[in-house]
């Protein structure tokens, strides 16, 4: 990594403004929470406690980091850091990681990439701040339409590594990013239903996770020593993430109205709705349904027995296509 890494740019806070137009809910502002209450004595994107002096209610945002996932991106910085991890499909039958950090705001993370529509109802849960390279100029507008502030390559933090080559060498510095925000404490509302170890249904063996987005590209995962190990991540070593749990919700995609400058359509994910649910955790899986009233929906997940919570932990989510993807597992 370069020293260029460790420079900063000026500040560019952008894409302020209302919620998204479409929705037909809202979900409240996040509000302050008294110390040594139940919800703040834990954090929102994992469930677990806040040890110590720690708060749950922090001075900066959520920020979800748009991460490159092929090849090009290895190695990728920062995961082992993130809180939660959204695995989304885009153009060309590739994916994209979105990467949140707010337990732990770290250093340097990327490669930093653009962003999607379908960004909007990933974040907004969450009122999160998004890291990006930039978006088309219609997403941009979508992003500022929803009220999702973002910042990109020329805000504080932000910096190229001349050792690898563009579009792959653009990395941001979460802890220069965060610093540059000025809000009042407060803790975001739980991104998942959480829940006890104890509670997790027994459901059936699943060891190994294949999930397919449409295009073929294809995310593997184990379950090893407790937890979940990405078989072809792009991770450095030792900075991978660390999954507890692996969800996969299979979503509706649509067309985003636009071509990418090699000329191939640009998917837009519908986080909207309702489809079926896959929860692994512990080696087992339980199927379910999920459901997301609208784009700043929290998201909920259910079983014919009744509500199902994920037990407390990090957590990769999946966003596997309904209709050209696939799922297998053993």
């Amino acid at each position: 990594m370069t020293a260029a890494l460790l420079l900063s740019a000026s500040l560019l806070l952008a894409g302020c403004g209302g919620k998204d137009a479409s929705s037909d809910e809202t979900t409240p502002a996040s509000q302050k929470v008294a110390g040594g209450s139940t919800l703040d004595s834990t954090w929102p994107l994992t469930g677990l406690p806040v040890s110590g002096a720690e708060s749950a209610s922090q001075d900066h945002p959520v920020l979800v980091t748009k991460m490159d996932n092929t090849y090009a991106s290895a190695p990728q910085l920062g995961l082992s850091h993130a809180d939660m991890v959204v695995e989304e499909l885009v153009e060309g039958g590739l994916t994209r990681l979105a990467a949140f950090y707010y337990s732990d705001i770290p250093g340097v993370v990327g490669p930093v990439r653009s962003m999607r529509a379908s960004d909007i109802g990933i974040v907004s849960p969450v009122d999160a701040s998004v890291v990006t390279s930039g978006a088309a100029a219609r997403t941009i507008a979508r992003i500022k339409g929803a009220g999702i502030p973002f910042f990109a390559e020329g805000s504080t933090g932000f910096a190229r590594d001349n050792s690898r080559s563009a579009p792959y060498n653009l990395f941001a510095n979460l802890t220069d990013v965060a610093g540059g925000i000025k809000q009042d404490e407060s803790r975001p509302d739980d991104y998942l239903p959480w829940g006890d170890e104890k509670d997790f249904p027994k459901g059936q063996v699943a060891k190994t996770i294949s999930a397919t987005f449409s295009g073929g590209h294809t995310t593997n995962w184990s379950f090893q020593d407790g937890g979940y190990v990405n078989e072809n991540t792009y991770a450095a070593d030792g900075d991978e993430f660390p999954a507890d749990t692996v969800l996969v919700l299979r979503v509706q995609v649509g067309d985003a109205g636009y071509l990418d400058p090699a000329g191939n359509p640009v998917p837009e994910t519908k986080f909207t709705g309702s489809g079926q649910a896959m929860l692994f955790h512990d080696g087992r899986l339980v199927r379910g349904t999920w459901k997301k009233d609208s784009l700043t929906s929290a998201l909920t997940l259910s079983t014919q027995a009744g509500k199902l919570a994920v037990p407390a932990g990090h957590t990769w989510i999946e966003l596997v296509p309904a209709a050209n993807g696939d799922v297998t597992f053993k």
